[in-house]
């Protein structure tokens, strides 16, 4: 059996022009990357086309360690899409380096359902990521000259600067640094550290911004601490917005390829699931929109992280309407929710499907609470059984949802026409329009509470002493009427890992919540939050 990179090496590519032409776009109004490759002007966005495209989020069941593959399905569902007569768009994000040379070994899909020019997506790309980090890291050098500088102190306590500096690279030895060693002339002694590149406030500022002035005001709202008499210091009273801003000039463009089968891609942005909205831009949202009848995006994790955030934050944000979502499962992560142990999640195992449905229905639930109808993509592999894929379909049958085999990584887009058509079929009979689950100017505590409660499924909230100031903080600030992007594990409904399938009883308990000023979210954090992972013994690299 080929390997995802052997396939996507064999593939025949069209010109980054003639991809351009099938969305209308003429060969003047693309900045080419060579021959594969190519930004998009912003002028290209047309608001009354994406009022009339359908937008259509690929969610996921809780992921487990085996992976359920939702970008390999959005890719495989948007050319299968094509392959029906729907012209359609996928919209994705940029890949790490971080988990391509780490775990990941690569995010753009697998099989025949990738985005190509594979090696140059996970490499560098087109070079928005570094522009990111260049911006980010403008700023952090701004901060230790303030605090170094006699003439133009502006006071800062350097004991509440929170922001570190950032690398696109797993190097867990930089998580907690000291800088300022080596006398007065190397600046003011002071802990800090470095987050992955993805965990940047820049990048979830860059994912929000509706253009540059949106993304120059935004940066300048960046909060960056105290002054020794408490009043609140932000970039723009250090006035590095505007350099920050002239830094991110290309990156702000979306980035137009192509899949294995020459459907329209565009990928833009990279922001962590987790820690941040774990979708792709704005900007390239809309574009996309303003280019298909048909836009298929995802969002990071599984429905009670990246899909949450999508629709409370971005959509909110920009005000955006999907029409319905994909939610992706797997037999095999349906066996792990149902108690299969990873040794033995290949071989069949009917009760454990049986057992992990709770999950699914968990997440099905999710989506209702936006008012969205739901087709279940069960993303098959080799080790899945007639039996086992049955269960699901029954199920899913019993509770009134479409759910369609896809075999996305043999089949590419002959293997979705099913997946796609029941979509089409849901677009066109639906008649249900998207809500968001709660108004921005709730009080904090309420919009934790029903994220908590509504989409976690648990049964009360608790705050910590540090959360408790944070909340007082925020007040200070002026950051009420901000939504919250919640910081939890993916691999549980809770906020505890090794609470597998249905977690039932459980508290969330809020540890700290951060401010993200200028991406204009609170972050509420749960547990321990990993900014800059390690290497694994057998890194990807190699």
């Amino acid at each position: 059996m080929a390997s995802d990179i052997e396939i996507a090496q064999k593939a025949s590519l069209k010109p980054v022009t003639q991809i351009a032409a099938q969305l209308g776009i003429d060969v003047d109004q693309i900045e080419q990357y060579g021959r594969y490759k190519a930004k998009l002007p912003l002028d290209l966005i047309d608001p009354q086309r994406i009022e009339k495209c359908n937008l259509i989020l690929v969610s996921a069941i809780s992921p487990t360690p085996a992976g359920e593959g939702k970008t390999t399905v959005s890719i495989g569902l948007s050319q299968g899409l094509n392959k029906i007569g729907k012209q359609t768009t996928a919209v994705l994000r940029e890949p790490s380096l971080g988990p391509v040379f780490g775990i990941k070994g690569g995010a753009t899909g697998g099989g025949y359902s990738q985005v190509l020019p594979m090696e140059d997506i996970n490499l560098h790309f087109t070079g928005d990521f570094s522009a990111v980090e260049k911006s980010h890291n403008l700023l952090a050098a701004v901060i230790d000259n303030n605090l170094q500088s006699k003439s133009r102190s502006l006071n800062i306590d350097a004991r509440t600067v929170a922001w570190k500096r950032v690398m696109d690279m797993n190097d867990r030895a930089l998580r907690s640094v000291i800088v300022g060693l080596g006398g007065t002339g190397n600046g003011i002694p002071r802990e800090t550290g470095f987050d992955i590149t993805a965990a940047s406030e820049i990048m979830a500022i860059l994912c929000l911004s509706d253009g540059r002035a949106d993304l120059k005001r935004r940066l300048g709202n960046i909060f960056v601490g105290f002054t020794y008499d408490k009043k609140p210091v932000f970039a723009r009273d250090l006035n590095a917005h505007g350099a920050m801003a002239a830094l991110l000039k290309d990156a702000i463009k979306p980035n137009l390829v192509q899949t294995m089968e020459g459907t329209p891609a565009i990928i833009h942005g990279g922001p962590f699931a987790n820690i941040a909205q774990g979708t792709n831009t704005v900007i390239a949202t809309r574009m996309g929109m303003s280019l298909s009848d048909y836009v298929v995006t995802e969002a990071g994790f599984g429905s009670d992280l990246g899909a949450e955030k999508f629709y409370d934050i971005k959509c909110a944000s920009a005000g955006l309407k999907p029409r319905m979502q994909v939610l992706v499962a797997t037999i095999k992560a349906l066996k792990y929710h149902g108690g299969a142990s990873l040794k033995n999640i290949s071989q069949p195992n009917p009760d454990a499907v049986t057992k992990g449905l709770a999950n699914l229905e968990k997440h099905l639930e999710n989506a209702a609470l936006y008012n969205l109808d739901v087709v279940v993509a069960i993303n098959r592999f080799t080790s899945d059984t007639e039996q086992e894929i049955e269960i699901v379909k029954q199920r899913c049958g019993e509770l009134g949802y479409f759910a369609v085999v896809a075999d996305v990584w043999g089949n590419g887009g002959d293997g979705t026409k099913e997946l796609a058509k029941a979509v089409v079929k849901t677009v066109e009979n639906t008649q249900k329009s998207f809500k968001p689950l709660y108004c921005w100017k709730m009080p904090v505590k309420e919009k934790i509470t029903t994220i908590c409660k509504n989409v976690y499924g648990a049964s009360g909230v608790n705050y910590s002493s540090r959360a408790m100031a944070d909340l007082k903080r925020i007040e200070q600030l002026g950051m009420e009427n901000c939504p919250v992007c919640i910081a939890k594990t993916q691999k549980s409904l809770s906020d505890d890992p090794t609470k597998i399938g249905r977690p039932t009883d459980f508290e969330i308990t809020i540890r700290e919540i951060e401010v993200a000023a200028g991406a204009g979210f609170l972050v509420p954090i749960t547990g321990d939050m990993m900014r800059m992972p390690g290497l694994p013994s057998t890194p990807a690299y190699e």
